[in-house]
């Protein structure tokens, strides 16, 4: 099975770098890294230069022009330049821990994607990091809001691991899913742009062929650099389009993936 671990981005490049960095100290390497940026500027394409040399995985960066938040696009035209099978998603303000890209791996099963959690960081501890653009586990830790999201324990992983039909929890920092299920669905929906929802909308029409949510509670542990919330003003007329794929059951999009 191959892998590609799937990073969006927009013009925070001192918090990618830190991702990329956590990137390279995973216990199981992706087989491929993809870069969606919805039109970062020239910081962001000179550091993922510096990191297509250094990197121990390969990097592909997709790039379109700065008109608003138009993530579902970039998104799809990344999974579009990919042979993978299978796609683990996160943002780029995600600090993953070491074992995060072998349990996703470890606990991928057809018929399902995987929903994770994620940990916040708070305001003074990212000021920190940010400054010193040191990776550094035990500050990230000990300053975590919620410790049960930054907690591994595959002993007890078992026990809070939930496999049903569901959607409206997903976050698309901590995702992960076959290509050939997102696919099936027409990938993002292109019409979705602003901030919200695109990713529960993605796992409505998952759920609508038949594809059930497995969520992982301690493992795949990651880490949400804090930050200032984006423009929210699209988020109502957004969750009107995931309440439509439910209430008519729709399976996929006109303008998605294919239209990449």
């Amino acid at each position: 099975m191959k892998t590609a671990l799937l990073i969006s981005t927009y013009n925070w490049p001192e918090a990618l770098n830190l991702v990329l960095e956590s990137v390279q100290k995973q216990t199981q390497f992706p087989d491929e890294i993809l870069i969606a940026d919805d039109g970062s500027g020239d910081a962001t394409l000179q550091l993922i230069e510096d990191w297509k040399r250094k990197s121990k995985i390969p990097i592909q960066h997709f790039w379109q022009e700065d008109d608003g938040f138009r993530k579902t696009i970039i998104l799809n035209k990344a999974i579009a330049h990919t042979s993978a099978d299978y796609i683990i998603q996160i943002d780029g303000d995600i600090i993953l821990e070491p074992y995060f890209v072998e349990d996703h791996i470890t606990d991928c099963k057809k018929g399902f994607y995987i929903k994770g959690s994620r940990a916040l960081i708070n305001d003074i501890t990212t000021q920190q990091l940010m400054s010193s653009q040191k990776l550094d586990y035990p500050l990230i830790k000990r300053n975590i809001k919620n410790k049960i999201n930054a907690t591994r324990c595959p002993l007890l992983a078992p026990i809070f691991r939930k496999d049903k039909i569901k959607s409206n929890n997903l976050k698309g920092c901590n995702f992960s899913f076959w290509k050939e299920d997102f696919v099936k669905v027409n990938g993002y929906n292109n019409d979705i742009c602003g901030w919200g929802h695109e990713d529960i909308e993605l796992a409505a029409r998952l759920s609508n062929i038949g594809i059930k949510q497995r969520q992982l509670k301690m493992k795949a542990v990651c880490f949400h650099l804090h930050h200032e919330y984006f423009d929210r003003s699209k988020e109502a007329q957004n969750f009107e389009s995931y309440q439509k794929v439910i209430t008519e059951n729709i399976t996929t999009c006109s303008n998605g993936y294919e239209q990449s």
